[in-house]
């Protein structure tokens, strides 16, 4: 039968250790008088000795439990508990020597005992902490039997994350790991130990068989790593048939989200290589801390990851709106479990409402507000652009204009570089939009700062190409590629929504800020590597299928407009684009001619419309449209962007 700390009440354990604390200090300051005297201490010292165990261990005691060392816990000690020890002990001997100072010897142990004791104390505290610490550790080890069931794990990585991984895996038999080896590229870290584990040399050790130890499944635990060696490490451990997880990412480890012994599988991200965003904190909080922020798409990728980043910075209200209300209880229920249903109401309402816009406006008076609600599925949009201009146009303008009549602070509309000489129904709205807020924001200067924020793809949003992926190759194949030359940036979830923090910070209104894709990546080269990472081999297990271009695709994403002046930001991976906004009147007579027709004309007809606003566009017409119509379609109202 084991002894187990836990098995006594909270109170019991606090006398225990004060016990513990009381024997020790008082030992302490008796063996610091027997050393200082060489152990003859004559009858006067001997009193005093009983004099100071009186006033001095009650000082330590209470200095002990203000640094909140009387801890019911007593099998956890750390770094940090030691440090408050040293502190507690460090003022009681500065008590002491003030003592000795004023009132002299009789009162006060000498200078030599008061030194002494310090370091007897510090070492016996710490003693008796690390042996209850020890006691805690072995009553938790899993038996022989236990040990016998765990999977013998290696660990690629032994800095911090790999040590600390190594060490609750140790702590928690449940997890059903045992760790039996490191890896680590740092050669002055092979033939060493990280506790108890040995590090026998480089990930490439895997290779080699008899020095793969009978290991069954290996964890990355490199968060910091570049995603190139990532790939490396993973096309290793595929060749030997060993799978594979890792530990959380750096930014989630930072951030408190999640503890690194939460593994995860190995996801396309760990390979696209993008790099940690940092973030003016202070700067952003400022415009959202104690605020009402209202974000529309709440229940949406970006717009939902922009929620719960935002409620980090305490607003004084969230509003989260959406037209969708099982996405809506998602995100909400999802802002309840971490803690912020206080400061969160969900609002279901369509943008395109006017009368429960005002409604909304009037009863919250929203500060700042991120517009994410779109229709953005580029394909489905091509055969249906009445929806997409309605939703991305129509409904962001009439947005927009309540918020300069309500005097909102920031309005920051989330656009896409699809908006960039577009060639999509999709894109055409998105830039449509950007520029009629541009034309508001000179209107209004002084009252709302208008912003847009383009960026590309987002890994893993609804109806991207990577779930869509992820489902075909469950289905077995084939993975449906358009072009084999098509390309895309791409970015996480999260780090776009960062950006777009970020970018509303630095807005003074009519800019458009493009965020640092970093560099473009090949779609066939995405389907190779998830199909990969699913431990099959592209064109053997699972077939790769090249479908052709679809109505509306580029081939590459661009990065701005022709017209466009780039301006530097103090944020690398922000550029700010500040372009002569189009006159107010024409875009409203546009915006009118949609509103009045979106229901009356086929997708071409309202694709020339859109041509008018947008001479960057490209549309494509599966059917030509009459050159008589086109006219007869320009006539209303005349107008010159």
């Amino acid at each position: 039968m084991r002894f187990s700390l836990h098995e006594y009440s909270p109170a019991v354990r606090i006398w225990m250790l004060l016990c513990i604390y009381t024997a020790q200090l008082c030992a302490s300051i008796w063996f610091a008088y027997e050393l200082r005297f060489d152990f003859a201490v004559d009858s006067a010292y001997q009193q005093e000795r009983l004099f100071v165990l009186l006033w001095l261990v009650p000082v330590e005691l209470m200095l002990l439990a203000f640094f909140h060392q009387l801890n019911p816990l007593l099998g956890y000690f750390s770094t940090p508990d030691l440090a408050r020890i040293f502190h507690s002990l460090f003022i009681s001997s500065v008590v002491a020597v003030a003592v000795w100072a004023l009132a002299g010897t009789g009162f006060a142990p000498p200078r030599g005992v008061i030194v002494t004791n310090f370091v007897f104390s510090l070492v016996g505290l710490t003693g008796a902490r690390l042996l209850l610490r020890a006691t805690r550790e072995m009553s938790r080890q899993p038996g022989a039997k236990d040990q016998r069931r765990a999977r013998r794990v290696g660990i690629i990585g032994a800095g911090d994350a790999g040590a600390v991984l190594a060490h609750e895996l140790s702590l928690k038999p449940g997890f059903g790991l045992d760790p039996v080896a490191f890896f680590d590229d740092d050669k002055r870290k092979w033939h060493s130990r990280v506790h108890s584990v040995p590090v026998l040399g480089p990930p490439e050790l895997l290779l080699e068989p008899e020095a793969r130890h009978g290991i069954q499944e290996v964890i990355i635990a490199m968060p910091s790593a570049p995603a190139h060696r990532i790939g490396e490490l993973v096309r290793i451990l595929r060749e030997v048939r060993l799978p594979c997880k890792t530990v959380p990412s750096l930014d989630q480890l930072a951030l408190g989200q999640v503890k690194v012994s939460q593994l995860r599988s190995i996801e396309v991200v760990d390979l696209l290589g993008r790099e940690k965003v940092e973030l003016e904190t202070e700067s952003i909080r400022q415009i959202l801390a104690d605020r009402t922020i209202l974000v529309t798409g709440a229940g949406g990728s970006i717009g939902s990851e922009l929620c719960r980043q935002i409620s980090t910075y305490k607003p004084k209200l969230l509003l989260l709106l959406d037209r969708s209300e099982p996405h809506l209880f998602q995100i909400e229920q999802e802002l309840i479990g971490l803690g912020y249903g206080a400061r969160i109401t969900p609002v279901v309402a369509d943008i395109l409402d006017r009368e429960r816009l005002e409604q909304i406006f009037s009863h919250y008076r929203p500060e700042v507000l991120f517009h994410a609600a779109a229709h953005k599925h580029v394909p489905m949009m091509e055969s249906q652009p009445g929806e997409a201009i309605k939703n991305n146009t129509l409904g962001t303008a009439q947005l927009a204009e309540l918020a300069a009549e309500f005097s909102v602070d920031r309005f920051v509309l989330i656009s896409t570089d699809k908006a960039i000489n577009p060639t999509s129904v999709m894109g055409a709205t998105k830039r449509l939009a950007e520029m009629y807020v541009q034309s508001l924001s000179s209107l209004h200067a002084h009252r709302t700062k208008f912003i847009a924020v383009r960026f590309g793809n987002v890994l893993g949003s609804s109806g991207s190409v990577i779930p869509v992926f992820q489902k075909q190759i469950s289905e077995g194949g084939p993975v449906k590629v358009t072009h084999p030359e098509m390309t895309r940036y791409f970015m996480t979830i999260p780090e776009a929504s960062m950006l777009v923090l970020q970018s509303a910070m630095q807005g003074v209104g009519g800019e458009i800020f493009v965020l640092d894709m970093g560099k473009p990546v090949r779609i066939l080269d995405l389907a190779r590597q998830m199909i990969e990472l699913s431990g099959l081999k592209p064109d053997e297990d699972i077939r790769i299928e090249i479908t052709g271009v679809r109505p509306g695709e580029k081939l590459f994403e661009e990065i701005t407009h022709r017209g466009e002046n780039f301006v530097p930001t103090p944020h690398v991976k922000i550029f700010r684009f500040i372009a002569q906004p189009a006159q107010i009147a024409n875009l409203r007579a546009i915006l009118d001619q949609l509103r009045q027709e979106v229901h009356q004309r086929g997708p071409g007809e309202l694709k020339c419309i859109l041509k008018e606003a947008i001479p960057d566009y490209t549309p494509f017409l599966s059917e030509p449209v009459p050159a008589s119509t086109i006219t007869d379609l320009l006539q209303f109202p005349k107008r010159s962007l």
